[in-house]
Order: C-alpha cells, then sequence, then structure tokens
C-alpha cells in the first residue's frame, strides 16, 4: 500500500520504518521538499523510502498517518489541501501538547473537544481513527517489547470501516486482537489526549518511556 506520513520526528521516523519494514510504500510529508530529516529518511531506507509536502505525501497516500507535533496538525493537513486528503483514512496520532512554557507541557484542547475531533470537524470529508497517541512511539510499532505484548491500545473514529482498516494496521504491527479496543466515535479521542499528562507525570518518574497501561476485566 502507498502511505504518506506527516511529520519528520521521531514519531513518523518510527511509523514510516515499520511500515516500510512490513512492506508499504511511505512517502514522509513536510513543509518543504527538501526537508533534511526527510532525506535522511529516505537515504536510510536505500530508496524504499520517498519525501515530498505535504501536498506531495497526501496525493501519493492511500492512507495518512498523521505524526505532526499537535499544535501543528491542522495547518499541516490545510497545506496538504483539501481535494488530496478528502476521502482518505487519516491515522490520528499527535497529541495537541504546548510546551511554549516548558515541562510539563499543556493541552491546547480539551474536555469539551480534542485534536481529533477538530481535525475531523475541519475536515469533514475524511474519517479519521485516533490511534497509537498514548505510548511512547517505539511501543506502538513493536508492543512485544513489554509485558510479551500484553496491553492495551485504543481507537476511536466516526466510521467502522476506517477503523477496521486501522485496526488491521495495529495487527500487523504486533498488536494482539483482544487488547485493541474501540472506544466508539471521535469524541472518545478526548479520552485519549487527556491521558497525556498522566503519561508525562510517569515518564518524568521512571525516566523510561517503555511502559503502558492494561485492561483487566
Amino acid at each position: 500500500m502507498k502511505i504518506a506520513v506527516f511529520g519528520t520526528g521521531t514519531v513518523g521516523d518510527t511509523i514510516g520504518s515499520k511500515l516500510i519494514e512490513l512492506g508499504h510504500t511511505v512517502m514522509m510529508g513536510s513543509r518543504t521538499a527538501g526537508n533534511e530529516k526527510a532525506k535522511q529518511f529516505v537515504d536510510k531506507h536505500n530508496g524504499k523510502g520517498l519525501a515530498g509536502t505535504f501536498a506531495d505525501a497526501a496525493v501519493f497516500g492511500e492512507v495518512i498517518f498523521n505524526c505532526t507535533a499537535g499544535i501543528g496538525s491542522l495547518n499541516a493537513l490545510k497545506i496538504a489541501g483539501d481535494k488530496n486528503i478528502n476521502g482518505k483514512v487519516i491515522v490520528d496520532i499527535a497529541n495537541p501538547l504546548d510546551f511554549s512554557k516548558g515541562m510539563p507541557p499543556i493541552l491546547t484542547v480539551a474536555n469539551t473537544s480534542s485534536l481529533g475531533e477538530e481535525i475531523q470537524k475541519t475536515f469533514p470529508h475524511t474519517r479519521v481513527v485516533k490511534a497509537l497517541n498514548t505510548m511512547w512511539c517505539k511501543l506502538m510499532v513493536d508492543p512485544a517489547m513489554i509485558n510479551g505484548g500484553d496491553h492495551s491500545t485504543f481507537i476511536c473514529g466516526n466510521e467502522t470501516a476506517a477503523k477496521q482498516e486501522v485496526r488491521e494496521f495495529l495487527k500487523s504491527f504486533g498488536w494482539k486482537e483482544s487488547n485493541i479496543f474501540d472506544l466508539g466515535d471521535i469524541t472518545s479521542a478526548r479520552g485519549l489526549e487527556m491521558y497525556l499528562p498522566l503519561w508525562i507525570r510517569v515518564w518524568g518518574a521512571t525516566n523510561n518511556g517503555a511502559f503502558n497501561i492494561k485492561i483487566v476485566r
């Protein structure tokens, strides 16, 4: 499958690299076609990865993984262009964190909305699924690195078919079907994003991102 990954940071590189490992063709999108980190991504994968602007990547990808910094996600998608993203599944991994006043960051949207909802509202003809935003990026693509892979991940979105498509991606990353929890429509992104302040505090206390939560019933 041809996949667009928006964002050239650690999360975008991790997700894009895993997708290439699984046999997909990935274009990493950024504001400029000559982005240095995107070039490094291409070089690292010996030509199996591609790079371009957000618009280039949106045209290329059948599915879009939003791995941009949350405060810039809406702008990145606007730059990509409505006509290039309409009808496509957007896997929204981003969190609306504002680091401008240092650590810990604050959420720029919470309680009455979420980044996932704002993306869906701003781009109503896309199919937004919130996923993988509640953990360290290495765990996103390698859940087996802790507790034998037995811990929880979550999805939410308005369209069942889009969520099923994302579920298949998660299973290809190594997530067990029983540990993928569908929380309902895109308003559930509020809870997923509001978990981040706790995640950051645990990360700060342990100095280690290799942890996650498990739903025990």
